[in-house]
């Protein structure tokens, strides 16, 4: 069934399908002819490469293979198509001139077909914006649109997962950051995978990258967890195969990569465990194997990297020279499963190598080479379709477009990857794990959490001053002036009386008073009225408030009425500031998307 038997959305062409070859089991751009042409047609002979098909009348060939974008060859020309003038961007139609010869429209003086450029249609136009508005694995994107055949076959590769609460059912919230935990497991499925990760898995959370995506989608942090930390995995409600529910209780002091396939334990679980260290809310999930590797690397036309020094792993099989390669397949996934090549050998510096080789397929994704080739396209979305399992809120190829439209308005040159600040395990003789660099990963992530980016973005830099200089800037009253009431929303026992006794005893705030507890919130706020701007400036310079959390009305408070202090769960304790420092912290190192580095 395709897109005209199912009434159109404005992006579909009519003329323009994708259907399946039964000759070469590929799916292939058909192109109608205009005009209520009777003549016959044929499929395209090449898999996947449109081209114009051509009928014949009284011996004469009337259609011609185009060159360029708008020109088209006459029947004087012999009628010969040349190979240069195949094209593999689709959805251009000729046009039947005067005299029923498929040309160029208008006549030339003798006699032959005229020449004359004009502009694509609206929706051609729609098409190519589409394409270069995918990135990553979305790139199914630009053939979302091809019609109902192949929407309905994307659709069929994808696996879901429900993960309840843990997640997000809608797409995105506009004006919101996205939070997206990408997930890679060591799950041994696949022909040829039976070296990598452990035998026996479930499949463990082995790669895991937070991909947060600002509000205003002009940068992204790429946050890598390492699956050797310590860490606690909390209670996590799962469905189970047989669709009964099932509460896994939670663990203490344990590898974070336990957080999924052990237990039970599904992908909800892995991000709740995420929220827990981070305090990011995280909205959606997108998990892979090792196939998903050996497959978009192939689909791409393999992903450049660049190696300091040769590399010959008997482990991995990896087996480079020094220098630059474009890797696919089994060489793909065993640059990325390799510990032993690299730095220390460990699993942190492999993470490094995994953030270069993800950097450089994004670049790849989103070149010209790429976006502008059907096939490319055609063969990146299957593959990445089939390798992905997703939470049930972008389970659908209509749900991941509407996601990959965000994601792509993100320039690659203000992605940042980082990883999570971490020490070796004190408790370890041997050292095989890590724990949290505190010092360093708490200011990451209030960063994260307060939407600063890690690269510099002027636009959201001048943004940022402007709500600093509203809120901030300006007459602050004396302590002994202010009077607020302060509630516990965040996840420390006896924080709201903590704060008050902070507040009256080292600060002065002797009008100060614990209302105990209130719901649950992620973000501490002050809600204060217009004339108590300046209690609401001085509480906020003593205890470290952003300008994101003080919450203005719009009426007058009126005689004892007091300012609303509710702490949430970014708040660490008093007097310890909840506002995101402006930079990441000095020794935490940085890559970027956009510049491609020699793995060491």
């Amino acid at each position: 069934m395709d897109a005209q038997s199912r009434g159109r959305a404005d992006e579909f062409d009519p003329a323009d399908q994708w259907v399946l070859n039964p000759d070469t089991g590929d799916y292939e751009l058909r192109l109608n002819n205009s005009g209520g042409d009777s003549a016959g047609t044929r499929q395209v002979p090449e898999p996947r490469v449109p081209r114009r098909r051509e009928a014949t009348h009284d011996g004469e060939r009337e259609g011609a293979a185009r060159k360029g974008g708008d020109e088209r060859r006459s029947a004087a020309d012999g009628g010969h198509v040349r190979e240069s003038e195949r094209r593999e961007v689709p959805g251009q139609r000729g046009r039947r001139s005067a005299n029923g010869s498929r040309g160029k429209e208008g006549s030339g003086p003798d006699g032959t077909a005229g020449r004359r450029s004009r502009k694509a249609p609206k929706a051609r136009r729609k098409k190519v914006l589409l394409w270069t508005g995918g990135t990553m694995a979305f790139v199914l994107v630009a053939l979302a649109a091809g019609g109902y055949a192949l929407y309905q076959h994307f659709n069929g590769n994808l696996n879901t997962v429900d993960v309840g609460t843990a997640g997000n059912k809608n797409v995105f919230d506009s004006g919101a950051p996205i939070n997206i935990l990408i997930i890679g497991t060591d799950k041994r499925t696949g022909k040829g995978n039976e070296g990598y990760g452990d035998k026996g898995s479930e499949g463990h959370a082995d790669t895991n990258i937070l991909f947060h995506v600002s509000a205003d989608r002009t940068n992204a942090t790429a946050l890598s967890i390492p699956r050797d930390l310590i860490t606690d995995i909390p209670d996590c409600n799962t469905k189970q195969p047989d669709g009964s529910e099932k509460v896994v209780p939670g663990t203490q002091n344990i590898r974070f990569n336990v957080s999924l396939g052990q237990d039970g334990r599904d992908p909800g679980c892995t991000m709740r465990t995420v929220e827990q260290i981070t305090g990011l809310k995280t909205d959606h999930f997108m998990m892979v194997d090792f196939n998903a590797v050996k497959e978009l690397s192939t689909a791409v036309g393999g992903v450049k990297i660049c190696l300091a020094k040769p590399v010959k792993d008997p482990k991995s099989h990896l087996d480079l020279s020094e220098g630059e390669h474009r890797i696919q397949g089994e060489d793909a996934l065993a640059f990325v499963r390799t510990r032993h090549s690299f730095g220390n050998e460990s699993d942190l510096d492999r993470i490094k190598v995994q953030q270069q080789f993800i950097g450089s397929m994004i670049r790849q994704m989103k070149s010209d080479d790429t976006l502008t080739s059907p096939t490319k396209l055609y063969g990146l979305a299957d593959a990445a379709t089939k390798a992905l399992t997703v939470d049930s809120g972008i389970g659908s190829v209509k749900k991941l477009t509407a996601l990959a439209q965000e994601l792509g308005k993100v320039d690659t040159k203000n992605i940042t990857f980082v990883t999570v600040p971490v020490l070796d395990n004190p408790a370890e003789k041997v050292k095989a794990t890590v724990v949290l660099n505190e010092a360093q990963a708490d200011p990451l992530f209030a960063m994260m959490r307060e939407d600063t980016s890690l690269t510099e973005v002027n636009a959201q830099k001048k943004k940022a001053k402007g709500k600093q200089d509203a809120l901030l800037k300006g007459p602050k009253a004396a302590a002994a002036d202010v009077r607020v009431d302060v509630y516990n929303g965040g996840e420390i026992p006896g924080a709201a009386q903590s704060t008050v006794a902070w507040l009256q005893n080292d600060k002065g705030v002797l009008k100060s008073t614990n209302k105990a507890n209130a719901a649950k919130i992620d973000k501490t706020t002050l809600e204060f009225a217009p004339n108590q701007a300046d209690q609401a400036r001085a509480l906020a310079d003593m205890m470290g408030l952003p300008a994101s959390a003080l919450k203005q009305g719009t009426t007058d408070a009126e005689g004892l009425q007091a300012m609303v202090l509710t702490l949430g769960r970014d708040f660490k304790g008093a007097g310890i500031p909840v506002a995101a420092p402006a930079k990441a912290p000095k020794d935490v190192p940085l890559a970027n998307a956009a510049k491609a580095e020699c793995a060491k």
